[in-house]
């Protein structure tokens, strides 16, 4: 392994592999203590619609599945807000018109044959300076972000009707929530893929859940955790030459099946 280190390509893969683990450790914290998970996937799956529309306009897919993935968002948003018991129905419809309309752009474009296995199950040996500037330049902004309205965000993932009589704007939060959670399955992406993207947002954070009591070491604490099966994944898959994202997924379930076993001998 140390030798490929001096590949190009290895070292982006290594700098993406950290940057997206972190920003999953604290998006992936929000999405689970918000219970956003099965909305989360919503997200990935239709931002699908927006990798096709990039293809078919012949404009990055980061920009694509970027857009695509903010405009689902605003409007899950929207609908979670206005309309909470029909929440299920509505994800599941924008999950599957997003993966159709992606689909059929793609289809549409003439003499692009596209890999639709990188998308799926991430292609992380692919990702170029350009999508590490990307990267870098959202998990900057989520640092930001939950660092200056830590505690706004924290009582609206807790008790929105505290909240709410605090005078906290709970629909702006709640909305920036879920656009800062599409951005992260969008980056995410590249690196397993938006099939296994969920489990990336919630193995490391069921596991930092148990290890912490508050908030922001719940953070802390699954960004690393991330960072060390992404990097393990990343060695597993370069040594035996599997798929990088579905190597990623299967180091990180291991490691929760251990942490469980261990934690169960404890008790």
């Amino acid at each position: 392994m140390f030798e490929a280190l001096s590949y190009t390509f290895i070292q982006n893969a290594l700098i993406a592999g950290v940057l997206v683990s972190l920003a999953t450790g604290i998006i992936g914290s929000l999405v689970v203590v918000n219970r956003m998970v099965f909305l989360a996937g919503g997200m990935a799956h239709a931002s699908y619609g927006g990798i096709g529309l990039a293809v078919y306009l012949g404009f990055p897919i980061f920009l694509g599945a970027s857009l695509f993935a903010v405009a689902s968002a605003l409007l899950i948003a929207y609908l979670t807000l206005h309309d909470r018991h029909r929440i299920d129905t509505f994800i599941g419809l924008i999950w599957a018109v997003g993966m159709a309309i992606g689909v059929i752009l793609i289809d549409l474009t003439p003499g692009y044959n596209v890999d639709l296995m990188s998308y799926l199950f991430g292609s992380i040996l692919a990702v170029s300076s350009g999508d590490l500037w990307f990267m870098g330049g959202l998990l900057t902004a989520i640092i930001l972000v939950v660092s200056i309205w830590y505690r706004d965000i924290l009582a609206v993932s807790y008790d929105s009707e505290y909240a709410l009589l605090r005078g906290v704007n709970v629909k702006f939060f709640y909305s920036l929530i879920l656009v800062l959670s599409a951005l992260t399955v969008v980056m995410a992406i590249k690196v397993v893929g938006l099939i296994l993207v969920i489990a990336m947002l919630t193995i490391p954070v069921y596991i930092a859940e148990r290890l912490s009591n508050s908030l922001a070491t719940m953070m802390a604490i699954s960004g690393v955790i991330a960072t060390l099966f992404t990097l393990t994944g990343l060695w597993f898959s370069y040594t035996y030459d599997l798929t990088s994202g579905a190597s990623i997924i299967i180091v990180s379930a291991c490691g929760l099946g251990l942490f469980l076993l261990f934690s169960t001998k404890r008790k």
